[in-house]
C-alpha cells in the first residue's frame, strides 16, 4: 500500500505551486485505482493547517474550500486513513530510536510510525527528512 504526506495534499490544493499539476495528478490517479492507498491522519491535519494559515500562503485558502477539496480526496472507496493501533508505542519507539529523531522530527516519525504500523510500503512524499526511517520505503514523486 502506498501513502501520501502532507505535502502532496498541500501542492494538490495550492494552484500556484510549481507541483501543483503533478500532485493533483497523483492523488487523481490514487483515488480512481481499486488498490488501497493510504493518508495518515496528522497530515490531513496538517493540510488544513498549511494551506489556510496566512503567514504561510497568501491569500490563504479559505477553510470551507480546503474542507470541500479534502472532502472529494476522503470520498475514495480505496483511501485508508492511518490512526494508531494497540502496536503505535512499540512501533513509535523503534522509529525514534532507530531514525535518531528528536525535536520537530517527531513529527515525522508520528506519521513514519503509522504507515509502519499499517503496512505502508511506500511514502509518497517531497521531504527528505524521511530517508531516515529505513524500514519505511521513500518516493519524491516531484523529483
Amino acid at each position: 500500500m502506498r501513502a501520501v504526506d502532507t505535502n502532496v495534499l498541500v501542492y494538490a490544493e495550492i494552484i500556484s505551486s510549481a507541483h501543483h499539476r503533478r500532485a493533483l495528478g497523483l492523488l487523481t490517479e490514487l483515488a480512481g485505482d481499486p488498490r488501497p492507498w493510504a493518508i495518515p491522519w496528522p497530515c490531513i491535519y496538517e493540510f488544513l493547517r498549511v494551506v489556510t494559515h496566512p503567514r504561510v500562503f497568501h491569500p490563504p485558502a479559505p477553510m470551507e474550500r480546503a474542507l470541500s477539496d479534502l472532502g472529494q480526496i476522503l470520498g475514495s472507496p480505496s483511501l485508508r486513513l492511518l490512526s494508531e493501533t494497540p502496536r503505535h508505542a512499540e512501533i513509535m519507539g523503534r522509529v525514534l530510536v532507530g531514525g535518531n529523531v528528536s525535536g520537530n522530527l517527531t513529527h515525522d516519525a508520528h506519521i513514519a510510525a503509522l504507515c509502519l504500523e499499517h503496512g505502508v510500503s511506500e511514502l509518497l512524499t517531497g521531504d527528505r527528512d524521511f530517508r531516515r526511517f529505513p524500514e519505511l520505503s521513500v518516493v519524491d514523486p516531484f523529483a
